[in-house]
């Protein structure tokens, strides 16, 4: 390995362990975004679970896909606010200073986020299980629901740094994070696409939410998958690229 690699390994795990710490002084931003799913979890799998008729599924079988990807989404705000509180406080004066690669800046983000989300995803699938999912997994697709995760943690990661980079504020941050709690509502997260109204079908058709969920719901269900998962993987690669490149060039523009 080259200098120039380990440089940004090592400026890579200082800016991690830098967020961690961050995300560890403010337990409660972890809590308040696992608060909101976890009302819905417990909103639509007592109160509609028993009303529901989903194709034969158990509602709260059905609703987990989307809770998670609303747990990742609420969980996300506190990446793109903590990079839009440093883009407003001069602490990147210090790392330029510091010579700390700017990559590592971004990653060390990124990283934070994919842990808070993870913290966030285990607690909703544990409370889903209290409330009655049952899924039908087998160790491979367990596999695969894990590692689709962690891609689906990483994209919406690297979103919440866009974001913070994007926005003013980070009031401004938070805001516009807020697409990535509704989309879920959109999509096959709550009712299969086929049900919904003609008006916002075809969004739920086009957006990455529902191959993503449609994905994550086959596999723990045991259900034929079709093409929902190379269609989620290809999202998720493609919004890593854009959100990667994209938050860089953004970021060395406004330290620079």
């Amino acid at each position: 390995m080259d200098k120039s690699k380990r440089n940004l390994l090592f400026d890579s795990m200082i800016m991690f362990k830098r967020c961690l710490l961050i995300s560890l002084r403010n337990p409660e931003t972890i809590l308040v975004a696992i608060l909101v799913p976890f009302i819905l979890m417990l909103l639509f799998g007592t109160v509609f679970g028993s009303i529901a008729n989903i194709g034969g599924f158990n509602y709260i079988d059905f609703i987990v896909p989307g809770i998670i990807l609303q747990s990742i989404g609420q969980s996300s705000q506190y990446s793109a606010m903590n990079v839009a509180a440093d883009m407003t406080t001069g602490i990147n004066d210090r790392f330029r200073t510091m010579s700390i690669s700017k990559s590592a800046v971004l990653i060390g983000h990124t990283g934070a986020g994919v842990v808070r989300n993870t913290i966030s995803t285990i607690i909703i699938i544990g409370t889903a299980f209290i409330l009655g999912f049952r899924p039908q997994a087998n160790v491979g697709n367990w596999a695969a629901v894990i590692g689709l995760l962690i891609l689906v943690n990483i994209t919406v990661s690297l979103i919440g740094v866009l974001c913070g980079l994007l926005s003013k504020s980070v009031e401004g941050a938070s805001s516009l994070m807020l697409p990535l709690f509704i989309l879920p509502f959109i999509s096959s997260g709550f009712a299969p696409v086929d049900t919904l109204s003609s008006s916002i079908r075809w969004l739920a058709k086009i957006q990455p939410m529902t191959p993503i969920i449609n994905s994550i719901r086959s596999l723990t269900l045991d259900l034929p998958l079709e093409n929902n998962l190379v269609l989620a993987f290809t999202w998720c690669v493609g919004i890593i690229i854009a959100a990667y490149f994209t938050s860089l060039h953004l970021y060395k523009s406004k330290v620079s």
